[in-house]
């Protein structure tokens, strides 16, 4: 039975919930505890399903209190009435229940979870429940396709019109490790489509698409990204702005806080991002080391069958590439930074060697698929292609075509004005760079929600230093900040010496 209610509009946002608070008093009356749902509705509305929370005072019996996610899209004002009814948990509720005791999910189940996961027909808790018993769990093969085409189906698709659409992923874990915004111009310079769809950081101090955005925005939509794949082969944009696969990005945000990758979801978040763009050939850059998420060549080279089984089932082409995890890739942390090494290394100025090489060996693999080397030869394509200078053009035709300045040169990109060097307190050898000690130091320094703080690193593993030598340089806005990065430098002290003072530099 309904019962009217005096609406109560609380000035909060509850991150996408709907949540009604009630007085005990009400909700002892209607048998309702604290994460039951209702439904509530205006005179002559659609109901909507709403999570109840209690309490005894902020809001008085007879009064219900709501937050922005209900009062804003019912356009509903403070003293408006709105009518309340019990209702039973989805039974999506039931198969996480289910997934926790053990069981296996069918796909209908898989659509259910994530058709209510869109509809915020969940809690927060029981999708995290859901998150926590598939990392214990696991999906098996029939589970993880499933819920690839479920996230897939959860948003917008690209409409492109090529046979063949190419793009690469990378798992993550390595500081300075943006290939991306090198191989895209590569592969686009000889006429492939690449329309890259990039993440922002989570845990890093930046991801592509905060890199990309200090040159040029990244916020485009679905027609404006087809309108620039279709003017200049490809793109770089970030993919939370285009709903694509939109399930993925609500998983995410719940995974993040205790670091949650189960195997299933990880597989099935990259995948169903590479279906949702129309990708037919993909390569997966695996990073692997101590560094690295992947610890183990063992543990990579399972992971690169289960995306290359993946791939098959869904009609995709998949490459997958071990890579070196141990130590950062580029020498520059940090959006502006590494936006401004990317145009040293698209002018063919001699920087981040090992940056370089490894794009060059990403986009070599694509080169050899899609016909534009001779196997074993597209390593060296991709080099000729970046030195001729096909690549720069190329890279700054994307730029303005996504609205940025074409010719944007490194220096002009601003960096941090506050700045502090860390010099080598003894002589000796760079035994080891530890790249989540590295993210640490340069997020403390506030990336990357500002865009100019970021790190250099003057050295690199195996280098031999000198006494005062440089190792590394912090930017930020503030001393403050710069305090704050030195602070977690020394909590974890990611660049270690070698004991042992070499005599050739003593």
């Amino acid at each position: 039975m309904k019962r009217p209610f005096e609406a109560k509009c609380i000035d909060l946002s509850t991150a996408g919930i709907r949540v009604v608070i009630i007085n005990r008093e009400d909700a002892h009356d209607l048998d309702l505890k604290a994460m039951d749902r209702v439904a509530l509705t205006l005179d002559g509305g659609k109901p909507l399903s709403c999570i109840v929370d209690l309490t005894d005072t902020f809001v008085s019996p007879g009064t219900l209190g709501l937050f922005r996610e209900i009062y804003d899209p019912l356009n509903i004002r403070t003293g408006d009435r709105v009518y309340i009814e019990p209702m039973g948990k989805p039974d999506s509720v039931m198969y996480i229940k289910k997934k926790m005791d053990g069981g296996r999910h069918t796909p209908e189940e898989i659509d259910a979870i994530i058709g209510d996961l869109m509809k915020e027909e969940l809690s927060d808790v029981e999708l995290t429940a859901w998150i926590s018993s598939v990392y214990i769990r696991g999906l098996d093969k029939d589970e993880t396709i499933a819920l690839t085409k479920s996230i897939v189906g959860s948003g917008t698709t690209l409409a492109l019109h090529e046979k063949r659409i190419f793009d690469k992923h990378c798992i993550g874990g390595v500081a300075g490790n943006r290939t991306t915004m090198l191989v895209v111009p590569i592969i686009a310079a000889t006429g492939m489509t690449m329309p890259k769809t990039s993440s922002r950081a989570i845990t890093s101090p930046a991801g592509t698409a905060d890199t990309m955005e200090v040159l040029a925005p990244v916020t485009l939509n679905k027609d404006d990204i087809e309108a620039v794949v279709n003017r200049v082969g490809a793109c770089i944009v970030w993919g939370g702005a285009v709903n694509l696969a939109a399930a993925d990005d609500k998983l995410i945000r719940l995974r993040h806080p205790l670091s949650l990758d189960p195997r299933g979801m990880l597989l099935a978040s990259i995948m169903a991002k590479k279906k949702a763009v129309g990708a037919t050939d993909v390569i997966i850059d695996i990073p692997v080391g101590k560094g690295a998420k992947i610890k183990t060549t063992n543990d990579a080279t399972m992971l690169a069958k289960q995306f290359n089984a993946l791939g098959a089932s869904l009609g995709m082409n998949i490459h997958s590439l071990l890579t070196n995890g141990e130590h950062p890739i580029g020498l520059a942390v940090g959006p502006t930074m590494e936006a401004r090494e990317t145009l040293r290394i698209l002018s063919n100025e001699n920087v981040s060697p090992e940056l370089i090489e490894k794009s060059a060996q990403l986009a070599g693999v694509l080169l050899e698929i899609g016909g534009k080397a001779p196997v074993g030869k597209g390593r060296d394509a991709a080099m000729r292609i970046l030195h001729s200078g096909k690549a720069n053009e190329k890279f700054r035709q994307i730029v303005e075509h996504q609205g940025g300045d074409s010719e944007i040169r490194a220096d002009d990109v601003p960096i941090g004005e506050h700045q502090h060097t860390v010099t080598a307190d003894a002589s000796g050898r760079i035994e080891y760079i530890d790249n989540r000690g590295i993210s640490a130091v340069v997020r403390n320094a506030g990336a990357p929600a500002d865009k100019v703080a970021g790190m250099y690193l003057h050295a690199e593993e195996g280098d031999r230093i000198r006494k005062g030598q440089p190792l590394f340089t912090i930017y930020a806005k503030s001393e403050r900040k710069i305090d704050q990065a030195l602070e977690a430098y020394e909590k974890r002290r990611p660049i270690r010496m070698a004991k042992i003072i070499l005599k050739t530099l003593s």
